[in-house]
């Protein structure tokens, strides 16, 4: 099992090809990629991997919890790679990874790509994670587990995709990585404010929003859009806020397009 400082990754893909480095939301782990690998791993090398505290990573995150902590742990794994530069895929949370990177080491992103993320927190979101929260305190990890499609996808998804969403929640469970985790996380993701330093993001960003987040308006790429300069805004009508997973097809060829337009290939 590859662990670098205690954060486990994957490689896949072509080994020689550009690299892509793929960040999860709330949940953290690498595994959540997995509709969008082949596709990718074409013509990159994609490099997966599970947030410190969650999956495989270490459990163990001592001190402040700050997406600017989870940061640092990307570059650690860069530096434990021997990756110079990369291109960066951060979906809601990894998203904020990537945005924090791009503002503290902007030297080691190549290219960034924010899927339903934000600059600030909005109420709407602010108002899904004060009942997803309560529901893990109140009623616990099974409750918390069985309302998260609620948050992630369309409801004919969630209806097509019943029994694999009833595996995934049991595999979940399994390696729940505790209350207190996903209330840092949370925690985390709340404080999270570059509204004021948007102007500062200087690398090629492209910015993913779904029309139908359940959990963040695409106001808020919008917002993003707005503040980044010469940031491109892609929309989706449907796809909700897990939109890579359940328009991966179209989500694929759109992320590809980009980087070789990006590229000139």
């Amino acid at each position: 099992m590859p662990t670098t400082e205690g954060l486990y990754w994957e490689d896949h893909g072509r080994a020689n090809g550009p690299p892509i480095m793929l960040s999860s939301g709330l949940g953290g782990s690498g595994s959540y990629w997995q509709p969008n690998l082949a596709a990718f791993g074409k013509h990159h090398r994609v490099i997966t991997y599970d947030h410190r505290g969650t999956g495989r990573s270490d459990r163990k995150v001592p001190g402040d919890l700050t997406v600017e902590a989870m940061a640092a742990d990307v570059v650690t794994l860069l530096d434990g790679l021997g990756i110079e530069r990369v291109t960066f895929v951060g979906h809601a949370l990894g998203g904020h990874i990537g945005l924090a990177l791009a503002l503290h080491a902007p030297d080691r992103i190549e290219r960034l790509v924010v899927i339903n993320g934000w600059a600030k927190l909005d109420p709407h979101t602010a108002r899904c994670f004060d009942t997803r929260l309560a529901l893990l305190r109140d009623s616990g990890p099974r409750a918390y587990l069985h309302a998260q499609p609620l948050f992630l996808y369309p409801p004919q998804w969630i209806s097509d995709h019943h029994e694999a969403l009833q595996a995934e929640e049991e595999v979940h469970l399994a390696h729940f990585p505790g209350a207190e985790m996903i209330q840092r996380r949370v925690a985390a993701a709340r404080r999270f404010n570059i509204a004021g330093r948007l102007d500062e993001v200087r690398v090629p960003t492209l910015l993913v929003a779904s029309d139908d987040d359940m959990l963040v308006p695409p106001s808020a790429s919008e917002k993003l859009a707005a503040g980044i300069p010469g940031a491109q805004l892609a929309r989706m009508a449907v796809g909700a806020h897990a939109c890579n997973v359940t328009r991966a097809d179209h989500f694929n060829m759109w992320l590809c397009d980009w980087l070789d337009a990006e590229t000139g290939g």
